[in-house]
């Protein structure tokens, strides 16, 4: 792992993004994208995706691989009196693992503003108070002002993203990365570096890479690139449960290879488009698991639906503590998914998806 590559994932890991105001992840998306590719070879959807276009042999099979830019957070509804915030959830949040921590506000005027979850001390809480969660109506934000007008002069408005504040770290090994926004910030590393790996590589198809937005509320990107481009084949990069923890019943573990899910809640995950996947991860001799998830989807939920269809599959990186404040991902999940794609896309040809198709 080079200082380059843990610099590129502490950025992606660390923008704020929220559902709706992913502006500066597509920024960040657009800058890597072209150091390879020309301007003209960046499109947009109305919504703010971006999506990138390597083209290898004109006319040939359209594959769209994408990585969701949001992640899940908070919206301003109310400034008090005394100047706490409330606020209405974004994407799936547990109410018992966001209390007493750290978040940024991005203010109208494109401040940055710490703000902590207060809580009450157990001293004065009563008994039964003890033995419940808070509910999210009951929170409260706290920007360490003494007044309504004070947080309106630090220019917070009422619909202001709230993104949770944590700062990229590598852990006891090195290989295992905690950050912020993992969900789905690898998936759009993996996009990215797609797109550089496949620079002056010939391959018999046409790829775009997209970051889209809206997932964590619907998948809403995802519809509007995949009736853009129209794919002949889709891959949505995105991350998954890791089972490697106390209290979990399952078999997936960080550092055993990218995920291919046999199916999860919004999308039965094509056979032989996974058959293709497999046979070359086999062929690479680079590991991978399968899963699968009852509830719960990601972007393939919506592209394999677009026009009359294209076959989908979901590709993850198993992540430990997902839709919290902090997760954890293993380096070699990463790389090996960026490996697997490039390899794939290169083996892509007419015939390959025909197969896959109509088979």
């Amino acid at each position: 792992m080079t200082k380059q590559e843990l610099k590129f994932l502490k950025n992606i890991s660390e923008i704020d993004g929220v559902s709706g105001h992913e502006k500066e992840v597509r920024e960040f998306m657009k800058k890597e994208f072209l150091t390879v590719l020309p301007e003209e070879n960046l499109s947009y959807d109305r919504l703010g995706s971006i999506i990138a276009k390597k083209e290898g042999l004109a006319g040939g099979p359209k594959i769209l691989i994408t990585g969701h830019m949001d992640e899940i957070g908070m919206i301003v509804t109310q400034i008090t009196d005394d100047g706490f915030l409330k606020f209405q959830t974004i994407g799936g949040w547990w109410s018992q693992v966001m209390s007493s921590q750290k978040y940024t506000i991005t203010a109208s005027n494109g401040k940055k503003i710490r703000a902590v979850i207060g809580s009450i001390p157990p001293h004065i809480l009563q008994k039964e108070q003890l033995l419940k969660p808070v509910d999210v109506k009951d929170m409260f934000m706290d920007i360490g002002v003494k007044d309504k007008e004070s947080a309106e002069k630090l220019g917070i408005k009422i619909g202001d993203p709230i993104t949770p504040y944590t700062t990229f770290e590598q852990m006891g090994d090195d290989n295992y990365l905690l950050g912020k926004a993992w969900d789905d910030r690898i998936g759009c590393a993996i996009a990215i570096e797609v797109i550089k790996g496949l620079k002056d590589v010939e391959h018999p198809n046409v790829v775009y890479s997209a970051g889209t937005v809206q997932e964590e509320v619907g998948c809403r990107g995802a519809k509007t690139v995949a009736q853009m481009v129209n794919p002949d084949i889709a891959i949505a990069l995105d991350t998954g449960i890791a089972y490697d923890i106390p209290g979990t019943d399952g078999h997936i573990k960080i550092g055993n290879g990218p995920v291919m899910l046999i199916f999860d809640g919004g999308l039965i995950g094509h056979l032989e488009l996974r058959e293709q996947m497999m046979k070359v991860a086999d062929e690479l001799k680079i590991p991978y698991q399968l899963d699968h998830l009852q509830r719960g989807g990601t972007d393939a939920s919506q592209m394999h639906v677009a026009h009359d269809g294209a076959p989908s599959m979901s590709f993850i990186v198993a992540t430990r503590y997902l839709h919290a404040h902090t997760s954890v991902i293993h380096y070699d999940d990463y790389k090996n998914a960026v490996k697997i794609i490039i390899e794939f896309i290169k083996r892509l040809d007419k015939d390959m998806v025909n197969a896959i198709t109509y088979n």
